[in-house]
């Protein structure tokens, strides 16, 4: 049975809801990676007593304990005092760590307040964790039979000391067996869709069925423990693959990198050679930007010309008035792949959220042409995210030879 390990995130800030706590989302995912099971999150608000109540039960019933906050030189920042008091381990002061203070402000041509020597105090026995992105150290104790790891809340400081100095201890330490997780990228069907297309497919109770809906794709997830049959894994993988189809657009999990649509996109269009234009209408720009940093990407413009984006074309002119425009690109600029992003509607019914628009994308690949429409609706935002991603997956299936 794997380690069990909980997370403890303190500030009057998280429990007010002032500041929503990302670092223990955070934290769960990197500690289920490495192979602990996450029991979990609590947070508590700056009081000394709460602090020190919870501290003592976490020690008599977890494995590890991850606490993020309370490190800072402020009054209100009393997790190291808790500590102390916790596992009755005094304040002792830390003379590397308080030369590690003066050198951050140093270093930023700044005096040092006096308030931050509070920093250095550091309870009895416990090992420093170095702070290079910030001035107030972490440390680790035990105590019963916890591992408790005490980082600074700041999310920056927090993610580049545990990449840095915790993950690597916690594998040393503990012995752990990493579940593995796949996660299969879909754009263009929704979570409740998904359900629908799979309910036949039986999960074995050792797997574990998620689901994350982010504005650029949706992921089913599978978390399988570490010792589950390869053979039995790649079956699941590909009957859920196969039930989804052309929607899929990349499996994480299996070995190879991947990333978003851009990045799948590349993939195809580096190892051909491939060079693409793109004019966009809708999106405003949002599908250039997505595509940032590819070499394969020669030319991009946002036309805001009422002969592009008009009410008045039927959709057949349309599609003409496409395909010319994808026609003259090519020839002016010399690339092989062609992408135009039209919209019906004039700027009122991009802007309504109550209000569709028809999104007509066509692609020129050599002499041949592809094109989807889509109706869009909702607020701008996502009508150009939308319309954005769905010219995208237009050149990502043909690159990926999937059905247009």
């Amino acid at each position: 049975m794997n380690p069990t390990l909980e997370i403890f995130s303190q500030g009057e800030e998280i429990v007010t809801g002032q500041t929503v706590d990302t670092n223990a989302a955070w934290l769960a995912q990197e500690a289920i990676h490495c192979g602990f099971t996450v029991t979990r999150h609590t947070a508590v608000g700056d009081k000394l007593d709460d602090l020190i109540h919870l501290l003592s039960e976490i020690a008599a019933r977890a494995d590890c304990c991850i606490c993020t906050g309370g490190l800072g030189p402020t009054s209100d920042d009393l997790t190291a005092e808790a500590v102390a008091k916790a596992f009755d381990k005094p304040l002792t002061f830390d003379a590397v760590a308080f030369d590690q203070i003066i050198e951050f402000f140093q270093s930023r041509n700044r005096a040092m307040p006096q308030i931050n020597r509070k920093q250095a105090l550091l309870p009895q026995t416990a090992i420093r964790i170095d702070n290079a992105w910030g001035t107030a150290p972490g440390f680790a104790i035990k105590h019963r039979r916890c591992w408790f790891i005490f980082l600074p809340g700041v999310p920056s400081e927090m993610k580049a000391m545990f990449i840095e100095h915790v993950k690597p201890d916690l594998l040393a330490r503990f012995t752990l067996h990493p579940p593995l997780l796949i996660s299969l990228k879909s754009f263009g069907l929704g979570e409740s869709a998904i359900q629908e297309l799979i309910k036949e497919i039986k999960i074995p109770n050792k797997v574990e069925l998620g689901f994350r809906a982010g504005t650029d794709d949706v992921q089913t997830k599978l978390l399988f423990p570490f010792d589950y049959p390869k053979t039995d894994l790649n079956t699941l993988v590909s009957e859920l693959n196969d039930c989804l189809g052309d929607y899929v657009f990349a499996i994480d999990g299996l070995g190879e990198p991947t990333g978003d649509l851009a990045f799948e996109i590349d993939k195809f269009m580096t190892a051909n050679k491939q060079s693409l234009a793109v004019i966009e209408t809708a999106s405003h720009g949002l599908l250039a930007a997505k595509c940032v940093g590819y070499d394969w990407l020669i030319k991009a413009s946002y036309e805001k010309n009422i002969k592009v984006s008009t009410q008045a074309l039927s959709t057949e002119e349309q599609l003409i008035h496409a395909k010319d425009l994808a026609m003259v690109t090519q020839k002016n600029t010399g690339v092989n792949v062609v992408l135009i992003q039209l919209y019906t509607g004039d700027e009122n019914a991009l802007i309504d959220k109550n209000k569709s628009i028809g999104l007509l994308s066509v692609l020129l690949v050599g002499k041949a042409f592809y094109q989807t429409t889509h109706s869009i609706v909702g607020p701008i935002s996502r009508k150009q995210n939308q319309a954005a991603l769905l010219s995208l997956d237009l050149l990502r299936r043909y690159c990926q030879g999937k059905t247009i």
